[in-house]
C-alpha cells in the first residue's frame, strides 16, 4: 500500500506526480528544485542558494511525512555543472552533521526551470 505525501511548504509537483510517496516503511521523495514555495520563483543568488532551497524543500517533504532529515538513507544528487560540486557539497553537508547518508551524484546536461541542482531522496518512517 501507498500514500501520496502532499504539503504546502514544498513546491507543488509541476507535472503528473506527487511531492513523496509513502510506501513500506519509507518515503521516497520526487526530485526538488529551488523554487520558494511561497512566491513559485526560481531562488536566485547561485548554486549556494539553490542547494539550500532545494534541502529546505526536501526537508519539509520528508517532515510532511512523519520522518527527518536523520532519517535520510539515501540521496540522489543532480547537477549542470561539474564546478558546483563543492559548493553544493558545502550546503548540503549542514543538512546532514552526523551519519549522512549514502548519496550518489550525476552530471547532466540541464534541468527543468533551468536550475543547477535537483535532489532527491529516500527516508526511513
Amino acid at each position: 500500500m501507498k500514500s501520496v505525501v502532499k504539503t504546502n511548504n514544498a513546491p507543488e509537483a509541476i507535472g503528473p506526480y506527487s511531492q513523496a510517496i509513502k510506501a513500506g516503511g519509507f518515503v521516497f521523495t520526487a526530485g526538488q528544485i529551488a523554487i520558494d514555495p511561497g512566491t513559485g520563483a526560481i531562488t536566485a543568488g547561485g548554486i549556494a542558494e539553490e542547494t539550500k532551497r532545494v534541502m529546505m524543500n526536501l526537508e519539509a517533504v520528508i517532515e510532511a511525512a512523519g520522518a527527518s532529515m536523520s532519517s535520510v538513507v539515501k540521496t540522489t544528487v543532480y547537477l549542470t555543472k561539474p564546478e558546483d560540486f563543492a559548493p553544493m557539497n558545502e550546503v548540503y553537508a549542514q543538512f546532514f552533521p552526523s551519519q549522512p547518508p549514502a548519496r550518489t551524484t550525476v552530471f547532466i546536461s540541464s534541468l527543468p526551470m533551468n536550475v543547477a541542482v535537483e535532489i532527491d531522496a529516500i527516508a526511513r518512517l
